[in-house]
């Protein structure tokens, strides 16, 4: 269900999502960006699309792997031991993540508690990260965050961007590319969803949408024409 106005302000959110939002004539752009914030549901190819609009100078702040790095920390592991049992570890003590996804994802409150560990982690380096490209020259700064607007009261890296990129993909090929290429069971994607908002609110709050329903070049020329719209080249 998408959020309500009153719900996004309580987030910490304008309740008016951008001044000129996706679909509507935008004002030519005078000056590159420096933070993008790429938006789009699972399995749209969110991740390439980030590392493309990056490019050779800028840089890609994966979220999903810093999450990885934050999972495997010692305090996480012995919290999740602890709560969670040893079943959401494997034989050497790692957590395996599969078995993690079906009780975090079946359980409301198991998924808030994981959240509330790793969360803080993630974000605290993900700023980090923010600092030092900044430091270095690195621009743009693309940031690959799941739940980027729907956690936003908590990291506020929503607010940081100049740009949002919403990576358009019916659902029916996303359920595809979730079978096929991660493995994943009937129904998966939608369970997960369930947590975050709906993609025509995502898609709402972007500032440029790109398709990502067609072949590796056609998405190729489609991120070439938005960085040259965005004066990234």
């Amino acid at each position: 269900m998408a959020e309500s106005s009153n719900q996004r302000s309580s987030q910490g959110l304008p309740s008016d999502p951008r001044p000129d939002p996706a679909g509507s004539g935008k004002a030519q752009r005078k000056t590159p960006p420096s933070v993008i914030g790429v938006l789009g549901g699972i399995a749209s190819g969110k991740s390439q699309v980030a590392r493309a609009l990056a490019g050779s100078q800028g840089i890609c702040i994966d979220a999903d792997k810093l999450a990885r790095e934050a999972l495997e920390s010692a305090p996480v592991v012995e919290l999740l031991r602890t709560h969670f049992g040893a079943e959401v570890l494997d034989r050497d003590g790692h957590p395996d993540r599969a078995a993690l996804a079906r009780r975090v994802f079946s359980d409301p409150h198991a998924r808030r508690q994981l959240e509330s560990w790793t969360h803080p982690l993630v974000r605290d380096r993900i700023l980090a990260a923010m600092e030092d490209a900044r430091r270095a020259g690195r621009l743009p700064i693309v940031l690959d965050v799941p739940l980027l607007l729907e956690n936003d009261d908590k990291h506020g890296l929503a607010r940081k961007c100049d740009a949002l990129i919403y990576v358009d993909v019916d659902r029916a090929e996303r359920e595809r590319r979730a079978r096929t290429i991660r493995n994943w069971e009937p129904g998966e994607l939608a369970q997960r969803e369930a947590a975050q908002w709906s993609q025509q609110e995502k898609r709402r709050w972007a500032t440029h949408v790109i398709p990502n329903s067609g072949d590796l070049l056609e998405l190729t020329a489609a991120v070439e024409a938005l960085r040259g719209e965005l004066k990234l080249n």
